[in-house]
């Protein structure tokens, strides 16, 4: 979907005629968030949003998998598969699963770690420990009540914030953010923006970590792009911000193209940006997101795909707070 323009600042008229729809799906959202969940013998470490649409939660997801495994843990990804029409349990094979089977994002992140996806989040997380998990990093799944985590880590990016700071779907919340906020172990803000500065400050007065990041590109994704002009297409939460990572690496960006998040690109679509790419002298460049998707479509062999990573300002707070919260989720189940 795409969001719509008055989930952003000032308020509409829409929005406030909304808000009566936004309190009960709230209630029903806050008292769903309630229910206890089940423990499932290991620790387990929940990347999520406070809000609908892209903040920078997968880059999240993996630079936490890197570090997990720097402190000698086996991570596993457990994700509800979302766009994909494999039920789950299952554990994604970057081969032969395609986007369309277990999700755009599993399947790009299967790439450099073991991903499982379960629309059944407690069968999930017991394939996860099956195959070898000492940690579970859930990859949203913050308001599902039905996994207990012991950490919720939320990404917000620092340019978009939360939007209006409304409920669905007055809003891009996904519950109200007082209770949401009560539920958060760590704040994750990506970018350099303000946006978030008063989420911020209200956690930071509750002692509750918060930590920058930034993403940053590839070096081999600017090199095979330097000094052309090119297409940027891309189907992701905030589009925008990957046009921006792509000026900022210095790339000339000619054209943009959004597509919704989670977008399934037909032939049709692609062979539609190649053509016009072709008439205009310019390169054709997406997310690794967006590639996974295009396998097999003979125009995508053109398509230079751009990646990047999320670097913490403070990795040194990031290590210390991840053992700090692995050896308190054990103390916790060998008490138990």
């Amino acid at each position: 979907m795409r969001e719509p323009a008055f989930w952003q600042p000032p308020s509409t008229w829409l929005s406030r005629l909304l808000m009566p729809l936004g309190a009960i799906y709230g209630e029903i959202a806050g008292s769903r968030m309630a229910r206890k969940g089940v423990a499932v013998g290991i620790p387990v470490v929940c990347v999520g949003n406070y809000h609908v649409g892209g903040a920078g939660k997968t880059p999240t997801t993996l630079a936490l998998v890197a570090l997990l495994r720097e402190l000698g843990e086996t991570p596993v990804v457990l994700s509800r598969g979302y766009g994909g029409k494999l039920r789950g349990p299952v554990k994604v094979d970057a081969i032969k699963h395609a986007a369309a089977d277990v999700g755009d994002e599993p399947l790009m992140m299967a790439r450099q770690v073991t991903v499982v996806i379960s629309h059944d989040r407690v069968a999930g997380a017991a394939l996860a420990r099956s195959t070898g998990a000492s940690v579970i990093v859930m990859d949203d799944g913050f308001q599902n009540p039905a996994v207990m985590k012991d950490t919720s880590i939320i990404v917000i990016d620092g340019d978009r914030g939360l939007g209006n700071g409304r409920v669905l779907p007055a809003g891009p919340l996904r519950a109200p953010l007082d209770l949401q906020m009560a539920r958060t172990d760590a704040l994750v803000i990506v970018g350099d923006g303000a946006a978030a500065a008063g989420v911020a400050t209200m956690l930071a007065a509750n002692s509750v970590p918060v930590l920058t990041a930034r993403l940053l590109p590839d070096e081999a994704s600017v090199a095979a792009l330097r000094g052309l002009r090119v297409l940027a297409f891309a189907g992701i939460g905030d589009p925008g911000r990957f046009f921006r990572t792509l000026r900022s690496a210095g790339i000339d960006v000619a054209i943009e193209k959004a597509f919704p998040d989670h977008h399934a690109y037909t032939s049709g679509d692609i062979d539609a940006l190649a053509a016009r790419a072709q008439r205009e002298g310019l390169t054709l460049v997406t997310t690794e997101k967006d590639l996974v998707k295009l396998r097999g479509m003979p125009a995508a062999t053109a398509i230079v795909p751009f990646a990047v990573t999320l670097a913490f300002e403070d990795r040194a707070a990031l290590r210390a707070f991840v053992t700090e919260r692995l050896n308190l989720a054990r103390a916790m189940t060998f008490r138990m």
